[in-house]
């Protein structure tokens, strides 16, 4: 009995964005974790339109009770995704430091 060879291609990934996605503002996010996954959950906190005087705010505020953060969108990744995603971030995060600390000396 001959023994098949599992063959691997690599393809070139086409990034593609649809015209009508939608960005959403995340202003807060939830990382949970199982032995097997990562949950990333983001959030937006809408800011709620306060007129008045402080205290008339202040006792709206303290009416409300709460603020209700809205889930945008929830992600799973594996652990080794995650790694991965992790790097990325810091990666670009780094970067994003430097061009601002370079911009700042011009």
């Amino acid at each position: 009995m001959e023994e098949k060879k599992s063959v691997k291609i690599g393809l070139p990934i086409e990034w593609f964005v649809p015209e009508d996605i939608r960005s959403q503002y995340a202003t807060n996010m939830v990382v949970q974790h199982t032995d097997q996954e990562f949950l990333i959950s983001f959030f937006e906190i809408e800011q709620p339109i306060l007129l008045g005087e402080a205290e008339e705010i202040k006792a709206k505020l303290e009416q409300r009770g709460k603020a209700r953060a809205t889930c945008l969108a929830r992600f799973v990744l594996t652990p080794e995704r995650m790694k991965h995603f992790v790097s990325i971030l810091n990666e670009n995060y780094d970067r994003f430091v430097k061009e601002i600390k370079n911009g700042a000396e011009k």
